[in-house]
């Protein structure tokens, strides 16, 4: 690989969601021999690089990402040497592993929180986390106003071991996840020997969870006044560059200390593992984690986020690689993944539609035709863009969201604290198909599957588009192949439209990339039409439609 064997700068990586991904043992839960006996898909299909979800002990509250025990195995997805036997064959194959690190919280059943639990106030134990006296005449009321990301109060009560009701903990996202307290040097220290737990097993890297919210401010301030309605993670706004002020519980400057640390562990193995970070800031906050002994890569919400816009999309792209040239950072590029409705039904909505975290039955149903044809050609543009793309499982069949789950099987935390008035994430994460016409479409040999599938994922199985001409599947492999073959994620990019036109286009080397965000066809520039994301003639291009050409050299 190019850029001094820097393979992530131009990485393809595939986001594995473990318990959705392949049943090996009929359960009805994906697992680790499950993911290991489809690999070679994923070398079909063109990618660099796996990310696994987390696949540690947990009790569930927050599908693994409660993490009780962070140097094992959760039993219903295998064993140690299963891992082990994972990394070994996907290393074989020529791909690289990285995998989910989850700093901010961890889990109510981790033995340093049940230590604290029967550990009075004040004590070494509870300094781990964030233990507070309530407010109020009897400390009845939270320590401050600060929400949960998951909807209500960020703090849970505890009983003492009398009964009577003691301190409480901070848990930015469900009551199951305790905050832990990164001013604490064990805290810091354990995580240390994390690190090099797995990086002594061999793997090439880490997605952070949730980056920036490590260290809090110092008193643990309020936030202002309406908090349910504050931004506490600060989601991507800033798109023309406009910096955000850190939150209360979010990319305070301390962090930065935490990922130079970490970073000189990783370059103890070499300069090829790296960590990339959850970061959901605008451009050009978050190149201030891509500082050079800082982190090498951080996930673009901004982009995620652009929606079916071409002015958003200039704009998003622009400032991206602006912020990203300026820190020496590869831009990363990604549409989908485990915590977001599948693009293929966000672009089935119009520009107007609110934000969504999850759809049920009940709510306005997108236009799933629309959604594909824009999904398509939406991928297609970011596969044109320099640096490294992020596909999450499924895309690559057009899988929509699952709209119509009946209630009660949601899992989703985020479902249960809202009362019910959020779907949550449960629709992203229904269990793959892959075999049309085998029990729960190939997923599980015991036909079983945690979630329930929907109706539509059997036309949309593997075997039905593998080697289907047109189909999503072979759209996404010929695309991945040309982009690897022209070395596109390693290229420089030329605009040929501006934020105002309806139509994004632009130049990657030979390589011409023209998308039509607009209501009526365009014409396309002379040249060889190699792929387009839907079929139709090499001088119109068709809105919501992309088109690859290259350019013919000039007499």
């Amino acid at each position: 690989m190019d850029d001094n064997g820097q393979w992530w700068r131009d990485a393809v990586v595939y986001q594995i969601y473990p318990r959705s991904f392949a049943d090996s043992d009929g359960d009805g839960i994906g697992d680790l021999r499950g993911i290991s006996d489809r690999l070679d898909r994923l070398v079909d299909l063109g990618v660099d690089c796996i990310w696994l979800s987390p696949f540690y002990v947990s009790p569930g509250a927050d599908a693994g990402y409660d993490v009780a025990d962070y140097r094992d195995v959760d039993p219903m997805f295998g064993t140690l040497h299963d891992f082990d036997t994972l990394l070994a064959k996907a290393h074989r194959l020529g791909l690289r592993v990285i995998v989910d690190l989850v700093p901010n919280h961890t889990s109510t059943a981790h033995p340093w929180f049940q230590e604290a639990l029967a550990a009075p106030p004040g004590s070494p134990e509870r300094s781990r986390f964030h233990f507070r006296d309530g407010r109020g005449a009897d400390g009845s009321e939270p320590p401050n106003n600060w929400p949960s990301a998951f909807f209500g109060p960020a703090w849970t009560r505890t009983t003492d071991p009398d009964g009577k009701p003691g301190q409480w903990y901070l848990h930015m996202f469900d009551s199951g996840q305790p905050d832990w307290n990164w001013d604490n040097e064990e805290v810091r220290e354990e995580f240390r020997s994390i690190l090099r737990f797995w990086l002594d097993r061999g793997v090439d890297g880490f997605r952070v969870d949730c980056a920036t919210a490590l260290v809090k401010a110092p008193g643990l301030p309020d936030v202002p006044e309406n908090p349910d309605d504050y931004d506490f993670f600060a989601a991507v706004r800033g798109l023309d560059g406009q910096d955000l002020p850190p939150s209360p519980g979010g990319d305070q400057e301390g962090v930065h200390d935490i990922y130079r640390d970490w970073r000189s562990v990783l370059d103890e193995y070499g300069a090829d593992r790296i960590l990339t970070g959850e970061i959901w800031l605008p451009p050009r906050q978050i190149s201030r984690y891509l500082r050079p002994d800082e982190m090498h890569q951080a996930f673009n919400f901004a982009y995620l986020e652009a929606g079916w816009s071409a002015d958003r999309v200039h704009r998003v792209v622009r400032a991206t690689l602006a912020a990203h040239d300026e820190a020496g950072a590869a831009a990363t590029w990604v549409l989908s993944n485990h915590d977001v409705v599948r693009h293929a039904t966000r672009f089935g909505f119009g520009p107007d539609a609110p934000r969504m975290f999850g759809i049920r039955a009940t709510d306005p149903q997108p236009d799933t035709a629309l959604g594909l044809r824009r999904a398509r050609a939406a991928t297609l543009s970011m596969l044109a863009l320099p640096g490294s793309a992020y596909l999450y499982q499924g895309e690559e069949l057009g899988l929509p969201e699952h709209t119509t789950l009946n209630d009660e099987a949601r899992q989703d935390p985020a479902w249960r604290r809202s009362g019910g008035t959020q779907a949550g994430r449960d629709g992203c994460r229904i269990p793959l198909p892959w075999e049309a016409d085998r029990p729960a479409a190939g997923f599980s040999p015991g036909g079983k599957t945690w979630l329930p599938q929907p109706s539509a994922y059997a036309r949309l199985a593997r075997d039905r588009q593998q080697e289907t001409a047109g189909s999503t599947l072979e759209m996404y492999r010929q695309a991945l192949g040309i982009r690897k073959a022209r070395h596109l994620g390693h290229g420089k990019l030329d605009w040929l439209s501006e934020p105002a036109d309806a139509v994004v286009a632009l130049r990657n080397g030979d390589l011409l990339s023209v998308t039509n965000m607009g209501n009526v066809p365009v014409g396309l520039p002379p040249g060889d039409v190699v792929l387009r994301s839907e079929p139709g003639p090499d001088t119109v291009l068709e809105p919501d439609t992309t088109a690859w050409i290259l350019s013919r050299p000039t007499a």
